[in-house]
């Protein structure tokens, strides 16, 4: 299956692939929310102790790519790949059967362990294959792709489970998994050939990617750009129904505004690649969702209610598409030795920025949008620190 020489271009059946191993994982945490009322009925068991489930499986995510990524950079891309995803294919069918909820809180743990094999490796292959701005553009596509998966991931769930219960949701990502994992035997090819594998102490890359000044200042921008965009996502439901008073169709219709504003600014961005300095993108995301974020910290004082949170909201939410794509191109450029262990950094943060932030935003009641505006506008400045911090010395600059 694999080869010893890397693969020297991107294909349409590869990018397809590494399209898969980016949007599942976020698919298997979102898409069976909606069957939390199932599920705790089933089980008899309190809200709590079915969120668990979902705890389990983010940490997974987080925590196991930290060890692929590190495994990536030792033995290649695909034996990790290959050995991560039929682990992801057997928890989720564990997950599916599973007859009681400590063996579902089990089985979703493991799951979010494999799952996070094809989201690190994905990510390490595209800085294997391709390089300066054919990066930026390739990871602004996927990440707009992986971005479109939250937003109509409970939507997909509330469906399958209508029809088929919570059970068939997890089917559902079972065969996601699979296909996955087909992918990963049939479609993969080894791109990280074995004079550039890492030698010594399996952590090694990491502890080396972890001080490198350049890409820490780029992973903190990635986090904290992240952090900003998930306490939108974390506090949207009382912002737009407690405070805004809209029905729950009408939430829906603001969650998918905001969506496709995030996808369209993702794919103007993998546009301007080619022939935009991808640090002058993020410049002008940054400065939209800063600007963005200070009227809501007002508005949010003052006590405003009305509809008018929500055009500032799309503001906060859709610029962040020129931003994430371009800074993993920029980060894992600066760590190509040690891709998989770059990777594996940037995801890790991600989810736990997210994890940070996620409960933040109630601090203040469902009826006020004070901790939400101050949660995402430390979030912008310390993204705009991170930009400012990986800035070149004033002498090398054009």
């Amino acid at each position: 299956m694999s080869s010893s020489k890397p693969s020297a271009r991107l294909g349409i059946a590869l990018f397809a692939v590494l399209v898969l191993f980016g949007t599942t994982g976020p698919l298997a945490s979102d898409m069976y929310l909606p069957s939390f009322p199932a599920m705790q009925q089933e089980f008899a068991s309190s809200t709590s102790a079915i969120q668990i489930t979902l705890t389990t499986f983010l940490l997974g995510l987080a925590l196991g790519q930290l060890a692929w990524g590190a495994f990536s950079d030792r033995w290649g891309r695909t034996h990790p790949l290959r050995y991560g995803t039929v682990l992801f294919v057997l928890a989720s069918v564990a997950a599916a059967i599973a007859p009681t909820l400590e063996l579902l809180v089990l089985a979703r743990g493991v799951q979010g362990l494999g799952a996070a094999a094809g989201l690190v490796i994905s990510k390490a292959i595209v800085a294997d294959v391709t390089s300066g701005s054919q990066s930026a553009r390739v990871f602004s596509i996927l990440m707009t792709v992986s971005g479109i998966a939250p937003a109509v991931a409970p939507l997909l769930g509330a469906v399958v489970s209508e029809f088929g219960g919570w059970r068939a949701v997890l089917w559902v990502l079972a065969f996601a998994a699979t296909l996955m994992a087909l992918g990963a035997f049939f479609v993969v090819r080894e791109t990280h050939p074995l004079p550039a594998r890492s030698t010594g102490p399996l952590f090694a890359p990491l502890g080396r990617v972890l001080g490198q000044r350049v890409f820490m200042g780029y992973l903190l921008l990635f986090a904290a750009a992240f952090a900003s965009m998930m306490a939108y996502v974390a506090a949207s439901p009382f912002l737009y129904q407690d405070i805004m008073g809209l029905s729950p169709t009408g939430y829906s219709l603001g969650f998918g505004a905001n969506s496709l504003g995030l996808i369209i600014t993702g794919l103007i961005s993998a546009r301007l690649a080619t022939r935009v300095n991808p640090r002058r993108t993020i410049s002008v995301g940054l400065a939209i969702v800063f600007c963005a974020s200070v009227v809501m910290l007002l508005l949010a004082f003052i006590g405003v209610d009305s509809l008018v949170l929500a055009g500032v909201i799309f503001f906060m939410v859709a610029p962040i598409g020129l931003i994430m794509g371009n800074t993993t191109g920029l980060a894992l450029s600066e760590v190509r030795a040690s891709s998989g262990s770059g990777s594996a950094a940037l995801g890790c943060a991600q989810f736990l920025a997210g994890a940070l932030v996620s409960p933040l935003v109630g601090l203040g009641g469902a009826h006020s949008a004070i901790a939400f505006a101050v949660t995402a506008f430390i979030a912008i400045l310390m993204a705009l620190g991170a930009l400012a911090f990986t800035s070149p010395p004033r002498s090398q600059r054009g």
